[in-house]
């Protein structure tokens, strides 16, 4: 008997389901779909929050030195002329950064094998490139997900059973983090 649940897929087509929604159930906490799917996807999700929660506190602050542009109240860049050129103006600003140290790094990379990046589009502006933010899923997990968790050792998913789908009689389930 294998060791997974195939779900009528190739490997390639069922790694990029379940990565799929995986993402999608970290990202808005909770998603509707079938039973197999959900187990397989409770199986790789609780494996992410468990790294996530082990390694959440594993960095050093750090302050670096940063060059930004300086910009107007429109928010172009200034320029001098400088020997005939126009040269745009720079500002040093002190940044407070979070520096991963190896094993959370590792955990990082690892998460980011399996999650899809997520992009942010706010309601007002639907449908347009500008305003849209990328989201970094595996600094969620480690800053909003795993601080949640850190008392519990294991089972951050619930299965409920919703009924069977009008369709094909599958049975819908939804799998929501605890």
């Amino acid at each position: 008997m294998a060791g997974y649940r195939k779900l009528g897929r190739t490997s390639s087509q069922r790694k990029a389901l379940l990565r799929n929604q995986v993402t999608n159930l970290l990202y808005h906490g909770k998603i509707v779909t079938t039973e197999a799917k959900a187990k397989e996807i409770r199986k790789i999700a609780e494996g992410l929050i468990a790294m996530a929660v082990k390694e959440k506190d594993n960095f050093e602050e750090v302050t670096v030195t940063a060059k930004v542009a300086r910009k107007d109240k429109d928010g172009k860049r200034v320029k001098e002329v400088v020997d005939g050129k126009k040269v745009t103006v720079y500002d040093e600003i002190q940044k407070t950064i979070k520096k991963d140290k190896p094993s959370r790094l590792h955990a990082r990379r690892k998460m980011l094998e399996v999650l899809y990046p997520v992009t942010e589009v706010p309601k007002e502006v639907a449908g347009r490139k500008k305003n849209t933010k990328s989201v970094d899923m595996p600094a969620k997990l480690f800053d909003e997900i795993a601080p949640k968790y850190v008392d519990r050792k294991g089972g951050y998913t619930r299965i409920v059973k919703i009924g069977q789908r009008k369709g094909d009689a599958a049975m819908e389930v939804l799998i929501e983090l605890v």
